[in-house]
């Protein structure tokens, strides 16, 4: 039996903590990545990228909490454990080592277009499962695609 009960269907809740699990490693794993480039980055945008990374990893926390408290609300228990994430992501991996400004937004830009495409995968898969689970998930993938977009522009010329 589990812990807490949700009014929703056994199979509406596996849909919809399928989706919600899965953001929460991709977000988790965003943070991650942020942080690395953080603190591996070079260049001479060090101190606008470097701040600017420092923003993601707290946006990505938020929306991480956000996502493993709406599982928790439907009865399902997050897994944000480092295997897990590890495990589970659908983000790039991230080159080890010292990094340049320009690359680090360059991989930031790969790993934003992959995850906004995952999130509406994830926005599709919960339209009938479970619609405040969807619309937390919508309001995420709008908030990750205006960093998307920032983040594009940075390197263009």
């Amino acid at each position: 039996m589990p812990v807490i009960k949700s009014p929703l269907s056994d199979e509406n809740r596996r849909i919809a903590g399928d989706a919600l699990q899965g953001a929460l490693a991709d977000l988790l794993d965003l943070s991650l990545v942020a942080k690395q480039a953080h603190w591996n980055l070079y260049g001479p945008r060090f101190r606008s990228i470097h701040l600017q990374l420092d923003e993601v990893v707290t946006a990505a926390r938020t929306y991480a909490d956000n996502v493993a408290e709406r599982a928790a609300a439907i009865g399902l228990s997050p897994d944000g454990r480092a295997g897990t994430v590890a495990g589970t992501s659908g983000l790039p991996d991230f080159p080890a080592g010292w990094i340049a400004d320009e690359q680090v937004v360059a991989v930031l830009v790969e790993a934003y277009g992959t995850l906004v495409r995952r999130m509406r995968t994830r926005v599709e898969a919960t339209e009938k499962a479970d619609a405040v689970s969807q619309d937390l998930l919508i309001g995420l993938t709008a908030e990750l695609e205006k960093e998307y977009w920032m983040f594009q522009a940075e390197n263009r010329r």
